[in-house]
């Protein structure tokens, strides 16, 4: 699946966006700021990103700059609402790859995003290989040692998640919010019978 970084200092722009990439058969990340972003890039890779510009401590600019130094491949879109020539010549001499001012058409930004994905040559990873497990997303079939495991679809997912990012630490909060879509601790239980399952399969 293709995991998008949302850096965004409105929380609920953040949020809405992040959702509506998900709705869009994406996996999405949202930060509030650079710093986090950072962190989030140490401990898993992505595929694109979304950033703002006016963003506290490290703007958009150095937050780009810095990304471009580490990797000039993965593609950049800034959103914000500086709409001035001079701000967008500047995100693009520092290799950007598109401009959205807001406030932002969340189509307008599906079709950007799959332009850019489209002209860098990024496709969802629908198989993952590992040793003598192999998975296959868009079937949601999982064959282990040529055996066929029967898994519901969220186990599917869920254990596709965990070893898509094999660096990256999850909490049961972060689990439950995506896999059951709430918050509340009381339910974290769910995740532990999860994984005993998982692994007893």
């Amino acid at each position: 699946m293709i995991r998008i970084l949302v850096v965004e200092g409105d929380k609920e722009l953040n949020a809405t966006v992040c959702k509506y990439l998900c709705l869009n058969g994406y996996e999405a990340v949202g930060c509030l700021n650079a710093v986090d972003a950072y962190n989030e890039m140490y401990g898993a890779s992505f595929d694109l990103i979304i950033s703002d510009i006016m963003m506290p401590k490290i703007d958009g600019f150095e937050f780009a700059e810095t990304v471009r130094g580490l990797n000039k491949d993965i593609p950049i879109l800034f959103m914000t609402t500086k709409d001035d020539m001079r701000s967008m010549q500047r995100g693009y001499k520092l290799g950007i790859d598109d401009y959205l001012v807001k406030p932002v058409n969340l189509e307008e930004l599906i079709l950007k995003i799959g332009a850019i994905l489209r002209r860098a040559n990024i496709s969802a990873n629908k198989l993952l290989t590992i040793s003598s497990l192999t998975m296959n997303e868009d079937e949601q079939s999982c064959i282990y040692d040529g055996e066929e495991i029967t898994l519901t679809v969220r186990e599917f997912n869920f254990l596709f998640k965990l070893l898509s990012n094999p660096k990256k630490t999850f909490t049961r909060s972060q689990l439950m919010k995506e896999f059951w879509d709430i918050e509340a601790t009381s339910g974290l239980h769910s995740v532990d019978v999860y994984m005993r399952k998982l692994r007893e399969v």
